[in-house]
């Protein structure tokens, strides 16, 4: 055990992100996230029962977001024609990054499928629980100063 850790932040997670340098990028998978096909390249780690906010809250508490670029962190923006609305929980997370002192606006919105495409090149990859659709978070790494 730790002190002033996150519980929710595992050993093979807490690993992750100290291994993880400037410019690198990790996904915050929905439920329905294809973590493991997207992530034949990264290293998946199983947070099941745990939220994409709860995790992005424990995770800003020891990972900084990449300063250099005007948005450290994507969200894939709903498709054409889906019927779902605004999914909510994205302000839950612009909440959550303001409180850690990130640019909670300067969130990039992409298309479904850059959204993979870019997840397939990203450093890690968190399978959670999340049951919100449109829930997946990718944050890119700053510098600790």
């Amino acid at each position: 055990m730790l002190k002033n850790i996150p519980a929710i932040l595992s050993p093979e997670l807490l690993k992750v992100l100290c291994e993880m340098g400037h410019g690198d990028e990790i996904v915050l998978g929905d439920g329905n996230f294809p973590a493991e096909s997207m992530g034949k390249n990264a290293i998946v780690i199983r947070a099941d029962g745990h939220g994409v906010n709860e995790l992005l809250d424990a995770i800003l508490t020891v990972l900084p977001l990449d300063p250099y670029v005007e948005c450290p962190a994507a969200l894939m923006e709903v498709s054409p024609g889906d019927s779902c609305g605004t999914p909510t929980v994205w302000a839950d997370y612009r909440e959550t990054l303001r409180r850690h002192g990130e640019k909670g606006e300067k969130i990039e919105m992409m298309e479904r499928f850059a959204f993979y495409e870019r997840s397939k090149k990203a450093y890690a990859i968190i399978a959670t629980g999340e049951t919100a659709i449109y829930a997946n978070l990718l944050l890119k790494k700053g510098v600790v100063k």
